[in-house]
């Protein structure tokens, strides 16, 4: 959420944002709901200090005075109650616009109309080049009973699975393996809750855009998609110490999508699954352009590394206006080879927010001039499971149907190097 003041002396700014974000938002229509606001509230205080004298003048008026400001107050008491009424109507409209203002993109984002103008910043590794006909990951983890589908669709329906046998041990590295990697890079741990108060998916930005893509409860929460979501709400309405920024956390979760808009996408497979887990990399700093730009680069690169590391070949892309989302400053994304689709598949982002989330969450620190200031969110994925496996399986696998752990991972399989059938 921007300052409605910055709004105001920035409307021509947040028009372009809208713009380039591909947005309906109209600032002049905010802007005369808000200056109703403004007059309803100002009348609102007014009568309520009227209310406060007469209160006051009650308590020593004579018994004949008493009756005639009694009056008063009854008409007065009516009064405010209407504008009340009226003032709570506009607040409604006023908050709903106000959830709907983007984020201005920063002027390095470059400008398109959705995800084919994304831009490809870098590619890295090489992709493999098999002397046989590569198989894709479903038969490759059906063939050595990593993967039940059949099972899955059983027990939770469309996009169902069961991870078994080496599919969990090597989900399993994966973890062990980038708790270790992130921590090096000096990360606080935690392991997040799942089920959260919808307020806070506003306050990332997650709602009202993003409603149909979420899991509700019949208390009316909602099952995150992203560890994002609980571990901006832990500092929710505190006032942190600025020696203590900036806070970065690496947290783990399970995470829940419907994958509403996608039903006839990836169908078959673990690329597009309800329920998945993950860890996030998430930063906390203070109120500099120069601090967000910096720690997101870093974040990033920490997920590139973690690739790297791994040898699966990737690209990262810039993401264009179009597709930015409405809270991003500035986003990039990590895809991976997937040598049987002969493309590159989304496994990582990593994003930006200025004090956007931070003034719905209401997270401030002391600044060293004694002055209140919302803190800068950042955050990146830093290992999703189990879309991760299908580009490792692929990348890795042997001409006989076995796939070859990477060097990284073996400590964490018990000593497994090879995936296979005998």
């Amino acid at each position: 959420m921007l300052d409605i003041k910055f709004i105001r002396e920035n409307k021509e700014l947040v028009q372009e944002a809208a713009r380039k974000k591909r947005i309906a938002f109209d600032v002049e229509k905010l802007l005369e709901v808000d200056e109703k606001r403004r007059q309803f509230l100002g009348k609102v205080e007014e009568m309520r200090a009227e209310q406060k004298v007469s209160n006051n003048a009650i308590v020593q008026a004579s018994s004949e005075d008493r009756v005639g400001i009694l009056e008063k107050m009854k008409v007065l008491k009516n009064e405010l109650e209407r504008e009340e009424s009226e003032l709570k109507e506009v607040m409604q409209e006023w908050q709903i616009l106000m959830l709907s203002v983007p984020n201005p993109p920063d002027n390095s984002v470059p400008e398109g109309e959705g995800e084919d103008d994304n831009v490809v910043l870098k590619t890295w590794g090489e992709k493999p080049k098999f002397d046989f006909e590569p198989k894709d990951h479903m038969e490759l983890m059906l063939d050595l009973d990593m993967v039940d589908f059949e099972r899955g669709a059983k027990v939770h329906g469309f996009r169902g699975y069961f991870l078994k046998n080496a599919g969990v041990l090597l989900s399993w590295a994966i973890w062990n393996y980038a708790q270790h990697f992130f921590l090096r890079k000096n990360f606080i741990p935690f392991i997040a809750p799942a089920i959260v108060r919808k307020s806070f998916f506003y306050g990332t930005g997650h709602l009202p855009a993003g409603a149909e893509d979420l899991y509700k409860t019949q208390d009316d929460d909602y099952l995150s998609g992203t560890a994002e979501v609980p571990m901006m709400a832990y500092h929710a309405e505190e006032v942190l110490e600025k020696k203590d920024l900036p806070k970065r956390y690496l947290a783990f979760s399970p995470c829940y999508r419907r994958e509403a808009g996608s039903h006839s996408k990836d169908v078959k497979g673990l690329i597009r699954v309800h329920e998945f887990f993950k860890l996030e990399q998430l930063i906390l700093c203070e109120a500099s352009h120069d601090e967000s730009v910096k720690f997101h680069e870093e974040l990033n690169r920490n997920t590139e590394e973690f690739i790297e590391s791994l040898g699966i070949p990737y690209q990262q892309l810039a993401i264009c206006t179009g597709d930015l989302k409405g809270a991003h400053v500035k986003s990039y994304d990590t895809e991976l080879w997937v040598p049987k689709e002969e493309k590159y598949r989304e496994i990582a982002s990593a994003s930006y927010y200025h004090d956007f989330q931070t003034r719905r969450f209401n997270t401030r620190y002391k600044d060293d001039d004694g002055k209140t200031k919302y803190a800068h969110s950042l955050n990146a994925t830093a290992a999703p499971t189990p879309r991760i496996l299908v580009s490792l399986v692929e990348n890795f696998q042997q001409a006989d149907g076995s796939i070859k752990i990477p060097d990284v991972l073996v400590p964490y399989m018990n000593g497994l190097a090879v995936i296979g059938n005998k």
